[in-house]
């Protein structure tokens, strides 16, 4: 949500030298360098100046690391108390250098910038607040300040600007189509969280992310479940799920609400189920290709009953669970969650619970309960593998069962089809007789070829079958 931060330290004073250089720079007279900026639909040019590094602040609302930030909790924590602080500004650092799906590893397109800022400098200027905070540049300043440089080029937005008006400004740069470093999937569902908690309609977030409204609503439902799923692990001590660990997590989430919506208003309580166990693939790291078996056919099937062990199968029986439930303050009851649901919730609750304390970094959670953890992913890792590679199988069989019929299926589509342009090639007198006579021989020739295999090994043929045996023996027989 959006946040006004307080003014950084010696605001005041390097706000004076913003100002001064400002001045100089207009007092210089000729060509000045500008930038562009779009702002509350119109655009402004700002001067752009040279200030010094070591001055400037990365912005503690960049949505370039939103998400990333929960990576530590408790440094997270001490930057949402003092922004400002030295250990605040070197976490920022830390991960505007790091990986966006793992901020443990170096992002390898950090490299590659540093690497274009030694060899040719800096290209486009950065933008920063009149206090000094970097609105746009954030990734540039740190590559930079690796680099040993001393000054920065950047333009400066007006005094007047609020937080909302620079969270605006560096959307509307980021979002531009010349970007050169998209932000992480999560930090984009973030600012639209954002945007619409300012009061903005799903069509202009759509308009201004360009997207669809129905793509807006569909990352909405992806972030609110995130939201919830981070609830859901939460245990004592503090130990939870970060965003972070959604990163690279975008198809999977984006295929899982199709099917969701696709389900939810034929049988909603299978709806939830599947939604429940591809969750719980997703966070165990299971490939789209894997978590698309995950299907009607999959729960049809039981194939995770056969592999689940006995220590992660819900103890509640079905006869405990209530009929209905009432909502608070209204007096009504809805229909409980069936037995089925509450069944895959308790399995994913126990993964989400696990997979919390695997990741955590947190020094005062004990190896041992880390290492018991990890033997409950491990056993629910290859209880699905084994399940999905069951039901894969399975799927495959099933699509070779009904290959033979299917192709039979298109050819009598395209002999529908034949026939009207039989027609119309009689109509038109545009038909070329000979090469017809030639194609339906070569249909002769194929339906002996289906006939003969189709005897094969059917003592008892259907109507089909006899018809095709008869017309061809008959033919034959000429």
């Amino acid at each position: 949500m959006l946040r006004e931060f307080p003014p950084p330290p010696r605001a005041a004073e390097f706000s004076e030298l913003i100002k001064k250089k400002v001045e100089e720079v207009k007092a210089a007279g000729g060509t000045r360098e500008t930038v562009t900026v779009d702002w509350n639909e119109q655009q402004a040019h700002v001067e752009v100046i040279d200030l010094p590094l070591n001055g400037l602040y990365f912005n503690p609302g960049t949505h370039r690391i939103r998400a990333q930030r929960s990576h530590d909790p408790v440094r997270d924590e001490a930057l949402e108390k003092d922004p400002w602080s030295a250990e605040s500004q070197d976490y920022l650092k830390f991960l505007l250098q790091a990986s966006p799906t793992d901020p443990n590893l170096r992002d390898p397109d950090f490299d590659k910038l540093k690497e274009s800022l030694h060899q040719f400098g800096q290209n486009d200027p950065g933008l920063v607040t009149h206090h000094g905070v970097l609105v746009n540049g954030n990734t540039r300043a740190a590559a930079l300040r690796e680099l040993g440089m001393q000054t920065m080029r950047v333009g400066v937005l007006p005094e007047s600007f609020t937080w909302a008006d620079i969270n605006a400004v560096e959307l509307s740069l980021q979002l531009r189509k010349d970007h050169r470093r998209d932000y992480s999937y999560i930090n984009r569902l973030l600012a639209m969280e954002e945007q619409a908690s300012l009061g903005r309609t799903p069509e202009q977030i759509a308009k201004e992310f360009r997207i669809q409204v129905r793509t807006y609503h569909q990352e909405r439902w992806i972030l609110s479940t995130i939201r919830e799923l981070i609830d859901r692990s939460k245990q004592a001590g503090g130990v939870a799920l970060r965003l972070v660990d959604w990163e690279g997590a975008q198809e999977r989430l984006k295929e899982l609400h199709r099917l969701y919506v696709k389900l939810e208003s034929v049988d909603r309580d299978q709806a939830e189920v599947l939604k429940e166990l591809r969750l719980a693939a997703i966070l165990l790291e299971f490939s789209k290709t894997d978590v698309r078996h995950i299907d009607e056919s999959f729960l049809k099937g039981k194939y995770l009953e056969r592999t689940l062990p006995a220590t992660l199968k819900a103890s509640a029986p079905a006869e405990d669970q209530p009929e209905a439930v009432t909502i608070p303050g209204l007096g009504l009851a809805v229909p409980a969650a069936s037995s089925a649901v509450s069944e895959a919730r308790a399995l994913n609750d126990r993964i989400l619970r696990a997979s919390a304390a695997v990741r955590s970094g947190k020094a005062e959670l004990p190896d041992s309960d880390k290492a018991e953890e990890q033997s409950v992913l491990d056993e629910a890792k290859d209880a699905f593998d084994k399940a999905i590679e069951a039901a894969g199988r399975d799927t495959r069989l099933r699509k070779r069962k009904q290959q033979a019929q299917d192709r039979l299926a298109e050819a009598c589509a395209s002999i529908d089809q034949c026939v009207m342009d039989l027609v119309q090639a009689r109509t038109s007198r545009s038909l070329d007789e000979e090469a017809f006579d030639e194609a339906v021989l070569k249909l002769r020739a194929s339906l002996r070829k289906l006939a003969q295999q189709a005897a094969r090994g059917l003592p008892n043929p259907g109507d089909g079958v006899s018809w095709l045996m008869d017309a061809v023996s008959a033919e034959g027989s000429r």
